[in-house]
């Protein structure tokens, strides 16, 4: 097998594998959001690119999906780069977000998932401007409020308590516009009640700021109970990209 087919052969091979998991993926939000008595036209899969290569994304670009989250921003902006071609694209940061990276993730991105701070939030407000204003972008951008759920914030995310003042912070700021929130269960903890008060923390949230309708919840191992609490985005990696093929390091 020469060089250029053998390279055909590894991508014919991978849009195949990338094609089923989607399959199957679709399959199991259509069958949470029926058993939740949901609309499935209300919970978008989100692909987690982190660690996969670029020419993943491209694949998964020709089988449809538009939207990519990704989760280091070095990582991001180099993909964003390779793939500027694919016009469509809708760039989401999920990771922790360093505030000396908001000036690059605000060129790129479409929506920050992990807001936890009025200081990241200033930065990305200023960032995004600049950004405006030097003609990279002419929208503003999502944010998502990630809410801690342990109370662990060194793992990332805003305390409840600390919610509405953050809350407001970003609906104030000419350049950003709130989404909604964004949590990621503890470790070994049942989803389930964690997703149900992810729920309640985002009802009060709308109470205040109707705007915020997202909810950004579950992914491979749980976006079952994350769907049945209202998720409206489950972020998805494993089950659809499989092991990665690089370490984090």
């Amino acid at each position: 097998m020469t060089g250029e087919s053998g390279i055909a052969a590894a991508e014919s091979t991978r849009t195949a594998a990338l094609s089923t998991a989607l399959t199957g993926l679709s399959a199991r939000i259509e069958s949470a959001c029926r058993a939740a008595g949901r609309d499935p036209a209300g919970v978008r899969l989100l692909p987690v690119t982190k660690f996969f290569p670029a020419s993943d994304v491209e694949i998964l670009y020709g089988l449809g999906r538009r939207e990519f989250g990704e989760s280091r921003e070095q990582e991001a902006a180099a993909k964003v780069s390779a793939l500027g071609h694919l016009s469509r694209v809708r760039w989401h940061m999920i990771g922790r977000l360093q505030r000396n990276k908001a000036k690059s993730v605000a060129r790129w991105a479409y929506a920050v998932h992990s807001v936890d701070s009025e200081r990241l939030a200033g930065a990305l407000d200023t960032g995004v401007g600049a950004a405006r204003a030097a003609g990279h972008r002419d929208s503003p951008l999502r944010v998502l409020l990630q809410v801690s759920l342990d109370g662990d914030v060194s793992r990332g995310g805003v305390l409840p308590d600390d919610l509405p003042r953050l809350a407001e912070r970003v609906a104030a700021a000419d350049n950003l516009r709130l989404a909604g929130l964004m949590a990621i269960p503890p470790l070994d903890a049942d989803p389930e009640p964690e997703f149900a008060r992810l729920a309640e923390l985002h009802a009060r949230l709308r109470d205040t700021h109707p705007e915020a309708t997202e909810l950004s919840a579950g992914m491979s191992a749980d976006l079952e109970a994350a769907i049945r609490h209202g998720s409206t985005c489950v972020r998805v990696g494993t089950a659809l990209m499989g092991a990665r093929p690089i370490t984090s390091g």
